[in-house]
């Protein structure tokens, strides 16, 4: 088969291309892998961001990650040669904060240390809800515990979970994510979490409304295929897996999310892409 073939079969998810003005990109498993010493860039990836920019698609940065405020974490990612911009990246604490004001909740927060200046315009006293985000080694008994505790104490109890993944890869390899403990809660409490963040649909759709396009507009590149993919493919949008980050090969035969398309990685999707658009 020639490569200009190949091309063409593999590219079914950017077509038709005249359509395609944005992109929504997944950071951790796509952009780079997370761990000690900030991470480490996804071979092709700057590269491949920088490319998207020069060919005026518009980008937005969609991620769950909760271990650090957007401003520290976009900070990181600039000094691993990123081109981002704070403005261009939608995280679930900020989304959560506003939730919170809205509804006039006051939360008992079960985070990571480094994400709870996010929370400091935010009532504490005497919680209302519980807010689960990923909170790596503060998910202890105790830790968990109280915040059952809180839950189980309130005629209606809420906990909003920023995010709900299964888990995540690090540079030293798989790590528990927030869902893990998100259902451990909700089974104690035998309530259902509301999800701030990948899969929900408001996520979604709020880095839709904030680049001006419609969802047939918009290519999703992610490496979780239920929270990214599926995510995105419920709000109309077409949704590629890299074979990179948290991905495996079962992902491909996935019980009732099936991906518009697979790459090795991002800079293979933005060559695909590109190519079709030119």
């Amino acid at each position: 088969m020639s490569r200009n073939a190949l091309i063409s079969m593999m590219a079914e998810w950017c077509k038709p291309a005249g359509r395609v003005k944005g992109v929504l990109l997944d950071i951790s498993g796509v952009l780079y892998d997370s761990g000690e010493g900030g991470g480490v860039p996804i071979p092709g990836s700057t590269e491949a961001v920088k490319r998207i920019k020069e060919a005026n698609l518009k980008v937005r940065f969609c991620t769950n990650e909760t271990q650090a405020t957007r401003e520290t974490f976009v900070a990181k990612l600039q000094s691993l040669g990123f081109d981002i911009a704070l403005g261009e990246v939608f995280a679930p604490a900020p989304a959560a904060c506003q939730i919170l004001k809205e509804r006039g909740l006051r939360p008992h927060l079960l985070v990571h240390d480094d994400l709870l200046p996010e929370f400091s315009q935010v009532d504490q006293s005497n919680p209302n809800c519980v807010v689960l985000g990923d909170a790596a080694g503060n998910f202890s008994y105790k830790n968990l515990n109280e915040a059952f505790r809180v839950l189980i104490g309130l005629e209606k109890p809420i906990l909003l979970s920023l995010g709900r993944g299964r888990y995540y890869k690090e540079t030293d390899g798989m790590k528990l994510d927030v869902g893990v403990y998100m259902k451990a809660l909700e089974y104690a409490c035998d309530i259902e979490a509301e999800v701030v963040g990948k899969p929900a649909k408001m996520f979604f759709l709020s880095a839709l409304s904030d680049m001006d396009l419609e969802p047939d507009q918009v290519i999703m590149i992610g490496d979780d295929i239920v929270n990214d993919v599926g995510g995105a493919q419920q709000c109309g949008m077409k949704a590629v897996q890299v074979r990179t980050g948290k991905y495996r090969p079962c992902d491909e035969q996935h019980r009732t999310v099936k991906a518009d398309g697979y790459v090795d990685n991002l800079a293979q999707a933005v060559r695909i892409l590109l190519e079709h658009l030119h």
